[in-house]
């Protein structure tokens, strides 16, 4: 994070991952570094040409690490619309104002809320594309987890078979063919992840096994 002030850095640190803290374990403090480590190396990537965007010239670090570290914000206010909450907070964070202009500011929190996968529409940004991206944890296991985290947090009273229908149902609906999240960067790695995923996915028996075992732990460890 060379390309970044101390004084950024610090304030991030010390003001803003901390909030991290108190959400779900899908969205803690571990996913806002990634996607800040992310989004940072993703502009790497652009610079040297791994990938093609307009304009990839003259896109700040700074920005990208503050929309980043600012993505998930929101999910203090609750995970519907989050995405508008997070940019919100964002524009009223005054003490931005001095590392940033108005215009940087209003790009920044189009970005943010462009991040979120189910979104009508594609990030109208380069920036919102970086965070889109580096949010997008296209790993099977990793978001099978997830998902049943989610459940299990938020549908108490489920039993065992309503948390697997409302997993597998969600990873279809996210992830599958026509699903609603969307590449938005010709980036090679994340590609080859959502094939591999769309591959165990058509077995249903093979994602119950992979379930039965996380479910196990997961309720072990509770």
């Amino acid at each position: 994070m060379n390309n970044i002030r101390q004084e950024i850095l610090e304030y991030i640190e010390a003001n803003i991952l901390p909030q991290y803290a108190h959400f779900d374990k899908a969205h803690g403090v571990g996913h806002a570094r990634k996607v800040i480590v992310g989004s940072l190396a993703l502009v790497q990537e652009l610079m040297a040409g791994g990938a093609s965007f307009a304009m990839t010239d003259v896109i700040d670090m700074e920005m990208v690490y503050v929309i980043a570290a600012y993505h998930d914000i929101g999910l203090s206010q609750g995970r519907e619309n989050h995405e508008k909450t997070s940019a919100e907070r964002l524009l009223a964070d005054d003490r931005l104002r001095k590392w940033f202009s108005g215009e940087a500011l209003a790009v920044m929190a189009e970005a943010v809320t462009d991040h979120r996968a189910s979104n009508a529409h594609a990030p109208r940004s380069i920036y919102g594309c970086i965070v889109a991206e580096a949010d997008r944890d296209i790993d099977y296991m990793t978001i099978l987890t997830r998902t049943l985290q989610y459940s299990l947090a938020n549908f108490p009273a489920y039993s065992y078979e309503e948390h697997f229908e409302r997993t597998y149902a969600h990873l279809h609906e996210k992830y599958g063919e026509g699903g609603y999240m969307r590449l938005c960067l010709d980036a090679g790695e994340n590609k080859r992840k959502l094939d591999e995923m769309r591959q165990n996915m058509k077995s249903r028996e093979g994602v119950r096994e992979d379930f039965d075992a996380l479910y196990a732990a997961q309720t072990l460890s509770e």
